[in-house]
């Protein structure tokens, strides 16, 4: 059982980063040490080239990374990420493009977890995402 519910943590994210409403973000799936979003397509998030600009593709896989951790930890707001390292694999074209994140190791201050994205149409990864996440003192 996760300490955050699908509806729960959606509505956070809705209430407290309008960011996600702005670029279709959508909470599919949390499970123990899991996550899965989808970022609907938006033709404004498109950059020059015909591919989803790179800041939305990070702005989903740093929403799918604290679904993971909250998920663990619960509806823990101030928990903030302390870095993260995107690769950039393939140019995604105008589709919607899924997040799938997990976690590596959850300790008492610090959450390590890693995101993998692609569109909805392919196999092959769009970008790999790693990141860290500071939790406050509970």
């Amino acid at each position: 059982m996760t300490k955050i519910s699908v509806e729960e943590f959606q509505s956070l994210i809705s209430a407290e980063l309008p960011l996600v409403d702005l670029f279709g973000i959508r909470t599919l799936a949390i499970g123990k040490g899991t996550a899965s979003m989808r970022m609907h397509f938006n033709p404004s998030l498109m950059r020059p080239g015909g591919t989803v600009a790179g800041p939305a593709l990070m702005a989903l896989a740093d929403v799918t990374l604290y679904a993971v951790v909250l998920g663990l930890i619960g509806r823990v707001e101030l928990a903030v990420t302390t870095s993260m390292s995107i690769n950039f694999l393939r140019k995604p074209g105008p589709a919607d493009v899924l997040a799938e994140g997990r976690i590596l190791k959850l300790g008492k201050r610090l959450a390590v977890g890693e995101c993998s994205l692609r569109t909805v149409d392919e196999e092959d990864l769009v970008c790999h995402v790693t990141g860290t996440y500071s939790i406050p003192p509970l």
